[in-house]
């Protein structure tokens, strides 16, 4: 058995160390079995002459957290693409078991099935909860007759919006001493924690997270676990792209290796760190 540390070489592999991880563990929340929430079948994506992915299927159920691994350029974030339309491909996405293959990408995230990207996403000219209301919106807003009629009505609907929104900077960690702020002017790992709080918004099913911890370390890798355990208890789907073994192994209670477009292997963490496969063409070999 051996642990990883999330420093990684020129090369784009990790380097193996002897570690305590003193983050959130994947064993803290016993679940019951639940169906799948989100299927994907035989992705394929090719880009010209080239193919990024090849017949990739994995699925996640509500309050599991499936973590996805591998090097750089292995196809990882051309399977977010894939599952969300953004990309043409080939294969089958199925969402509370209808069939998405074809549905747009806003109307997926209307239906629950929500993304971050590697880039932190917000509106720049924004405070932050502005941002958080803009998030929510859809779940306050009032009609055209309300506004114009009974304007009384959409002010209270517009109060409402905001502890909305307040509520959910605090739950993914947001201190209120940032809420009058730009998203610019506030440090790096709260900007990540609201680009998740942000695709989170309401209503959300399944959560694709694109390498949420890049560029996090200490306590901000702490406070991002904490989180996403947090949102496995509230039966939300996570789907997380990771570069940060560390982070991964310990909360992730499924993980899909991916190399070169192809699905290598797939397990419980403790699988995966004993795949041979996986050790040779990623994780490293034992001295």
């Amino acid at each position: 058995m051996f642990a990883v540390a999330s420093n990684f070489g020129a090369s784009g592999t990790p380097k193996i160390t002897n570690m305590d991880s003193p983050l959130a563990s994947s064993e803290e929340t016993p679940r019951a079995q639940s169906a799948d929430v989100l299927r994907v079948e035989g992705l394929t994506v090719q880009y010209g002459a080239l193919v990024a992915l090849r017949d990739v299927s994995w699925r996640v159920a509500p309050g599991e957290i499936l973590g996805i691994i591998g090097p750089n350029g292995a196809g990882k974030s051309s399977c977010f693409a894939a599952v969300t339309n953004a990309v043409r491909h080939a294969g089958r996405v199925f969402l509370d078991d209808a069939d998405v293959s074809a549905t747009r990408t806003y109307d997926l995230a209307s239906r629950g099935l929500r993304r971050t990207f590697q880039q932190n996403s917000f509106f720049g000219e924004l405070t932050v909860l502005q941002n958080a209301v803009a998030a929510i919106v859809r779940e306050y807003s009032a009609n055209l007759l309300t506004s114009l009629f009974l304007p009384w009505r959409e002010m209270a609907v517009s109060r409402q919006a905001e502890v909305g929104a307040r509520q959910l900077l605090e739950f993914f960690g947001v201190a209120a001493q940032y809420h009058d702020k730009l998203p610019g002017d506030i440090p790096y790992g709260v900007q990540r924690l609201l680009s998740v709080a942000l695709a989170y918004g309401t209503g959300s099913k399944v959560l694709l997270l694109d390498e949420p911890a890049a560029g996090l370390g200490g306590g901000d890798m702490r406070q991002l676990a904490d989180v996403l355990v947090s949102l496995r208890k509230r039966n939300l789907a996570l789907v997380v792209i990771e570069h940060h073994m560390d982070l991964i192994m310990s909360i992730a209670d499924r993980i899909v290796m991916i190399d070169q477009g192809v699905m290598l292997a797939t397990g419980t963490p403790a699988e995966i760190q004993r795949d041979a496969r996986v050790r040779e063409a990623y994780l490293g070999r034992d001295e």
